[in-house]
């Protein structure tokens, strides 16, 4: 199928247009509401969100990023994420593993990401901590991913939990490596955007089924 092919094919159909759960842009593109207007909250949606993710250095970077994210808005990290990148090395795992507590002074004063101590030298813990793994970080995190077979996606947002039994383990097994910031709440997080569960709502054009 083309690009133009897709897009036409995601057109939303009439009945979809009266559900507050779905909205549907200037595109005529149905969305999981939380998307908004804004342009790069909806590329992230469309290209990212729920999207499998194996791949270590991303999947660290979600992590640690999904841990700065802890009390404010996912759209306040994307925006700042490009500096996230150029402060943490591209969260090139063996450079944020070397960072010094002279580094955390430096980028506490670094106005463009989210200056808050504990999250910065978590962020540097995580990193030591991926690289005393045994096994690649993305065979661990993928490990705790729920089954998917038979799995319908939700129908409205509320149907969608903030914690799981499966991101419970997670957090509980991260944590005793010893990472920092990954909380259940976070982790479940980290499984919607890394595609190790699909919560896009039915009737979105990315839901996995309708």
């Amino acid at each position: 199928m083309t690009e133009t092919d897709e897009t036409a094919s995601a057109i939303a159909p009439a009945e979809t247009r009266s559900r507050p759960d779905l909205l549907v842009g200037d595109d005529g593109v149905a969305r999981c509401s939380w998307v908004g207007t804004d342009a790069e909250y909806q590329r992230y949606h469309d290209e990212e969100w729920g999207t499998p993710l194996r791949d270590d250095r991303a999947l660290f970077e979600k992590i640690c990023l999904e841990g700065f994210q802890a009390g404010l808005s996912w759209r306040t990290i994307l925006l700042r994420r490009p500096a996230f990148r150029e402060a943490f090395h591209g969260f090139e795992v063996e450079h944020v593993a070397a960072m010094t507590s002279h580094d955390v002074d430096r980028l506490l004063q670094n106005a463009a990401i989210i200056r808050h101590r504990g999250k910065i030298e978590a962020t540097i813990a995580n990193a030591r901590a991926t690289l005393a793994l045994a096994q690649p970080l993305s065979e661990l995190i993928w490990s705790f991913a729920p089954p998917s077979q038979g799995r319908r996606p939700p129908h409205t947002l509320s149907e969608i939990p903030a914690v799981t039994a499966e991101s419970n383990a997670l957090s509980r097994r991260l944590r005793a490596l010893g990472f920092r910031f990954v909380g259940p709440t976070t982790m479940y997080a980290l499984m919607q955007s890394a595609g190790l569960v699909d919560d896009h709502v039915a009737g979105c054009w990315r839901a996995a089924d309708d």
